[in-house]
């Protein structure tokens, strides 16, 4: 397994609905073992998460699971992180 960290940055049109969703998945993910770390920031311009999957293409995946890209409310990027 490898470790990704997904970003997150808030779109001008951000529905707030869609908060407790993400935060949802991002906990059923935790509590899968495949986050290890989240949040938001503390200007509320977005947040990050460590996510631990297979090989880029899963946590790709994984990420464009998330109702936070669904829904179009946030940029997200993943970037393979070496530790």
């Amino acid at each position: 397994m490898h470790r990704y960290l997904i970003l997150l940055m808030r779109r001008p049109h951000l529905d707030p609905a869609v908060l407790p969703l993400h935060r949802a998945y991002l906990e059923g993910l935790r509590e899968q073992g495949q986050v290890e770390l989240y949040g938001g920031f503390g200007d509320k311009s977005g947040g990050a998460y460590v996510l631990r999957a297979g090989d880029l293409a899963q946590a790709t995946a994984i990420a464009h699971n998330d109702p936070a890209h669904i829904s179009g409310g946030w940029d997200i990027t993943v970037h393979e992180w070496l530790t």
